[in-house]
């Protein structure tokens, strides 16, 4: 998938487990683990604005584009 999930660098630089995380936005551990894994297929924006908030971060510090490879 093009879009990139960089919740694990933001979790290292604010010294944050997954669990804290999901408990202060809201959200159960395992949705957190799909969306960290790139495994989701749609983020809500009040999902990815409650995690900004508690991140103290931007919608492009946890989300980037790749281009995909022409296999």
């Amino acid at each position: 998938m093009p879009i990139t999930v960089d919740i694990d660098v933001m979790l290292a630089r604010r010294k944050m487990s997954v669990g804290e995380l999901a408990d202060r936005v809201g959200i159960t551990p395992a949705n957190l683990a799909v969306l960290k894994n790139g495994r989701a297929k749609a983020v809500r924006f009040a999902t990815l604005a409650a995690l900004c908030e508690v991140l103290k971060c931007q919608p492009g510090d946890l989300l980037r584009w790749e281009a995909e490879d022409d296999v």
